[in-house]
């Protein structure tokens, strides 16, 4: 371990641990009465674990609740000051930007959640010339040199991607046409799902694939190129593949338009387990939803405070996700859901 950043990660932790001490002994921790509430309120500051988050800012509910949950976890009451760099119109110069800035301005840890997988390794470097660890969230880097990072923490595409195609050979097995929405080129998640998916598709032959396409993440999108490929195969499609849920409620609108019925002439299925989605598959229009669960702040804090400890953590950790195969499985998780 870079024992410059333990040992700063160390002490700006044992610090923020004795100041909340004595903030409590003092009258329950409040800073609002007497003429030191201003020297408190920069020493807390002083003693803070930075976090630099370079994130890839709004994209869709899933992302929405990512960040989201990413920002509540690593709060000042939790004794980190986060700083929360999205990407401007999901450009990665913009991440490279407030990734050098990070490290330049020489915070105590990085989280790196990357627009696209490749590019990275100079940014990477820098970071370890300047001792500061590396995690990466949700989405990996491509080549995956796990020297240059501590661990990827997310939800396993691949498995979950093979999850939907799983359901559809069990759920069709004599098969049929069938077309893919992806998301945007050069994210490492969209080939981690389409390796999934292939990987027991390419085995069956009563299945054809006669359109693959990217929609962006985007509902609007994914309706538009779900009608291009309904049209260019005259409406014969019985199954889409969406990489993600706002694709395949802009597919469901789409297969309606056409005359169709989604969930009964076409068979939708989406990843990623947002409310709307879920909604969707107990009213019927969605036939599948492989959940791609996004709340795995408090996963990242434990990997933080191990790093900043010195521990050695794995390169990979997974984060948990289920399936919703039915209307009724998606009524039972509605009241639950938290996205």
């Amino acid at each position: 371990m870079r024992v410059t950043t333990t040992v700063r990660g160390l002490l700006a932790l044992a610090s923020a641990g004795l100041l909340a001490l004595s903030l409590t002994a003092c009258g329950g921790g409040s800073t609002t009465g007497g003429t030191s509430a201003g020297t408190t309120e920069g020493s807390a500051a002083a003693t803070l674990t930075t976090v630099g988050f370079v994130a890839v800012g709004p994209e869709g509910d899933w992302r929405k609740a990512n960040e989201q949950n990413m920002q509540d976890t690593f709060s000042k009451d939790a004794g980190f000051d986060l700083k929360y760099a999205p990407a401007t119109n999901l450009d990665q110069k913009s991440q490279i930007d407030a990734f050098t800035s990070f490290v330049d301005s020489g915070v105590d840890i990085i989280l790196l959640s990357a627009t696209e997988g490749s590019g990275w390794e100079d940014s990477l470097k820098k970071a370890q010339e300047a001792e500061i660890p590396v995690i990466l969230i949700d989405r990996g880097i491509e080549p995956d040199d796990t020297s240059l990072y501590v661990t990827r923490i997310a939800p396993n595409n691949v498995n979950v991607a093979k999850s939907v195609a799983e359901w559809a050979v069990k759920d069709m097995p004599k098969g049929g046409n069938y077309i893919v929405l992806e998301g945007p080129a050069g994210v490492g998640v969209v080939n981690e799902r389409n390796q999934g998916f292939d990987s027991v598709f390419s085995s069956q032959s009563q299945w054809k694939k006669v359109g693959a396409q990217t929609a962006n993440w985007k509902t609007d999108e994914g309706k538009s190129v779900t009608e291009t490929l309904l049209k260019a195969n005259k409406n014969d499609i019985q199954f889409i593949f969406a990489q993600n849920d706002e694709m395949g409620l802009g597919a469901i609108q789409a297969v309606q338009e056409a005359g169709l019925t989604p969930g009964k002439d076409v068979k939708i299925a989406t990843i990623d387990g947002t409310k709307n989605a879920v909604q969707a598959l107990a009213d019927g229009k969605l036939s599948f939803v492989a959940e791609y669960n996004p709340l795995f702040g408090e996963t990242a804090l434990d990997a933080v405070k191990k790093t900043l400890a010195g521990e050695k953590l794995d390169s990979y950790i997974e984060v948990p996700s289920t399936t919703f195969d039915s209307p009724e499985a998606a009524k039972a998780a509605l009241p639950n859901r938290k996205y």
